[in-house]
């Protein structure tokens, strides 16, 4: 058959073709307006995470800086993309699950695969600026204008995307907490630890009062106590500091390094001290007996108590930070129910399936034509 035999065909047949086309579209239109799902879809946004690259130094922390950097990790590591993936993880799925029952809406047999359904209804992106769109699709069922139907499925939409802002929010703050946990709990064992040694050192500073009545120190002598104690004291911090590192980062990084490298200077500044130096005020070594045993009785009171005081400080800091209620997660715009379905798009496919029926039904008749043509020319062979 030519090209000129197959228009014929349809030229021939096009009230039967113009007739099926339009009753089928027509069918396809009221099954689209009546029948079939419609699908809403909500987005909410969200700002990215706030970066935070400065190191928790130690002229920070003896400035009366807290550990926070170090909680963190230094440069904050979240970032959209690390958003992205808590947003499509299945704990962030399940809480959704649980919080609006969907083992029962999705009939499934458990919250693991209302989970996946779920999952596959979520939409995430990340625009170049790094703010992150949420979309959460809900489709109603078949008629969808049986009852109130339509508005429930708009307003679940909406709620499903903030619900997974919520738990994104949940997920961070348990996060943040942890990690504040742990340093929480490193402090409160310096602190106890601490105490010890305070109420070790005052005991045995006025057993040794009673024992040989009141002592003055000089001035001089007083003044070199105050300096070693400072200074012993910045090294605790500094023990501290890096116990905190050490729970958060890997030994190699470059802020662990950091930190034993300011704890051996300082090591040797006190030892230098310790030793008589003549950088300092005066050598502990080169006084009298009694005086050299008050002196390091003195001393490590003061050092004790600085130390005390500064981690009872944090530790509350810590406290705070632990238990702290502030979200983590900024929200740019919450979503709300959307006036429009996402799905279907009646005129599109109206239009698109009419071109289909009219295809299909030429074909039919293509078909029927070629099968007479041939059977006509075997008749007359």
């Amino acid at each position: 058959m030519s090209y000129h035999d197959i228009l014929h065909i349809i030229i021939f047949n096009r009230t039967l073709i113009l007739r099926t086309t339009l009753i089928s579209t027509l069918i396809l239109f009221l099954i689209l307006l009546f029948v079939y799902p419609i699908t809403y879809d909500a987005q909410t946004t969200i700002l990215p995470p706030e970066q935070n690259s400065q190191f928790g130094s130690l002229g920070g922390l003896i400035a009366g800086q807290d550990f926070s950097n170090l909680i963190t990790g230094g440069a904050s590591n979240s970032s959209s993309q690390l958003y992205e993936e808590i947003l499509k993880s299945r704990t962030a799925a399940i809480f959704v699950v649980n919080k609006f029952n969907l083992v029962k809406y999705f009939n499934v047999n458990n919250i693991y695969e209302a989970a996946k359904k779920l999952e596959k209804s979520l939409t995430v992106e990340i625009t170049k600026e790094g703010i992150i769109k949420v979309d959460a699709e809900v489709s109603t069922p078949l008629f969808p204008f049986a009852g109130n139907v339509k508005d429930s499925t708009r307003n679940l939409a909406a709620d499903l995307s903030n619900a997974f802002v919520d738990a994104l929010d949940k997920i961070n703050k348990e996060k943040l907490s942890s990690k504040a946990g742990k340093a929480r709990q490193y402090i409160e064992t310096q602190l106890t630890e601490t105490r010890s040694r305070l109420d070790s050192a005052e005991t045995n500073l006025t057993e040794f009062q009673q024992k040989h009545k009141a002592i003055s120190l000089p001035e001089q002598l007083s003044a070199a106590i105050d300096a070693a104690s400072k200074l012993k004291s910045e090294i605790v911090k500094n023990e501290v500091e890096l116990g905190i590192a050490r729970n958060n980062l890997r030994e190699d990084s470059k802020e662990v390094a950091s930190l034993k490298e300011n704890l051996i200077e300082l090591k040797t500044q006190y030892g230098k001290m310790e030793a008589g130096s003549n950088d300092y005020l005066l050598s502990f070594k080169d006084l009298p007996v009694l005086s050299k045993q008050l002196a390091s009785l003195l001393r490590e009171v003061k050092i004790q108590n600085e130390v005390y005081l500064l981690l009872q400080q944090q530790y509350y800091k810590e406290k705070i930070q632990e238990n702290r209620d502030l979200p983590t997660v900024q929200v740019l715009d919450r979503a709300i129910p959307p006036l429009k379905a996402s799905s279907p798009r009646i005129i599109f496919s109206t239009f698109i399936g009419a071109l289909f029926f009219f295809l299909l039904s030429s074909l039919v008749f293509i078909i029927d034509g070629r099968k007479n043509y041939y059977y006509k020319l075997r008749k007359e062979v």
